[in-house]
């Protein structure tokens, strides 16, 4: 069975909007209708077993991301997760974060009026990164793995080296465009809080997501709360005091239960096959886009490669790619496709021969 076999995709379908919105797998929707028939069943168990169900969910991704359970926190999504984080922080802090960032990870510094500076995205945004730091010395980088726009990847191993260079720089990354396309270990990644929606990559549908901490990082949270009581109540009795931040009420068991169920399915395929699918769909992407010279200059330089692309074609083709059964989407200066593991090159090969028709 191939990866492709795994979703419900019509042949004359080229599915190239994971970037927006991820297909959920067969065996996913098959649990779904299930848990959703038996829940509001009047003779199941499963709206009361619901705390347990949600544990089981929270040792699912923290496996996955290969960190503590207690170290995970489910959130409806990435922008929610965040924002509870930042204000957590002092508010004295300063930040660094890069321009034309997504907006639940930028807008949340400027709508509180913290302090913050921001780096251009160019071919050397690591270099340039570096400088700012010494620079200015921020307390908190926060930055995407993957630009939503460009699909400009930062280095990983800049991360490392910066966070081993500046022990003392908080940073703060979102996973959401980069998550689920390769093996990730989160203790070893040198980011100090990482969050994530499921609905993109990770083929979770809206409503889930998540926030990974290390073990450093918590204890600074821990210790800016530290005055304050620990619920009481007998239904909170169990919350931690970053429980009562992050997990705030009830958790839907469907919308986290699709997650759980998709991350399951991902690591049945094999993370490093499904990286090195992707990777050879990517590698072929790159060299028929870049023989046409529809890649961004800056992303053309650079050596890190992310499987979201901004093709520059003009956006006025769009009702055109999508009448043609090109799913993707028009953003920045061009239109934006991704490629996950339910695509093929057979999809590529197609989406640029009718770019080719269209030109």
């Amino acid at each position: 069975m191939t990866l492709k076999e795994h979703f419900n995709l019509p042949n004359d379908v080229v599915y190239l909007y994971t970037p927006g919105n991820g297909l959920l797998p067969k065996v996913t929707l098959d649990w779904r209708k299930t848990w959703e028939q038996e829940f509001f069943d009047i003779n199941s168990n499963l709206r009361d077993e619901q705390p347990e169900f949600i544990n089981g969910v929270r040792e699912t991704v923290a496996d996955f991301f290969a960190t503590k359970t207690e170290n995970t926190f489910l959130t409806p999504n990435f922008s929610f997760g965040f924002s509870s984080l930042v204000d957590l922080l002092p508010r004295d802090l300063t930040y660094l974060v890069l321009e034309d960032e997504y907006p639940s990870l930028q807008y949340p510094i400027v709508n509180r009026k913290l302090n913050y500076t921001s780096v251009a995205v160019s071919a050397q945004v690591e270099e340039d990164l570096q400088k700012a730091i010494e620079k200015n010395k921020p307390d908190v980088l926060i930055l995407s793995i993957v630009q939503y726009i460009s699909g400009l990847m930062i280095d990983l191993d800049f991360i490392k080296r910066i966070k081993a260079a500046h022990p003392n720089l908080w940073i703060i990354a979102d996973g959401t465009q980069f998550l689920g396309t390769c093996p990730f270990n989160f203790p070893e990644s040198g980011i100090d809080a990482l969050g994530a929606s499921g609905y993109k990559w990770l083929l979770s549908g809206f409503g889930n997501g998540f926030l990974l901490i290390s073990d450093s990082f918590k204890l600074v949270l821990e210790d800016l709360k530290a005055e304050v009581p620990l619920p009481k109540v007998a239904m909170w009795k169990h919350k931690s005091i970053l429980d009562t931040f992050f997990e705030p009420g009830h958790q839907d068991t469907l919308s986290h239960g699709t997650l759980q169920s998709s991350l399951k399915f991902l690591k049945a395929q094999g993370l490093e096959n499904i990286q090195q699918h992707i990777k050879e769909l990517t590698d072929e992407a790159y060299r028929l886009l870049l023989e046409r010279d529809l890649i961004l200059p800056y992303i053309a330089e650079r050596k890190v490669r992310s499987s979201l692309i901004n093709v520059q074609i003009p956006q006025e083709l769009y009702p055109n790619l999508m009448n043609m059964g090109v799913k993707c989407f028009p953003r920045g200066t061009g239109i934006r496709i991704g490629i996950h593991l339910y695509n093929d090159l057979r999809d590529i090969h197609n989406f640029v021969n009718i770019i080719e028709s269209l030109r």
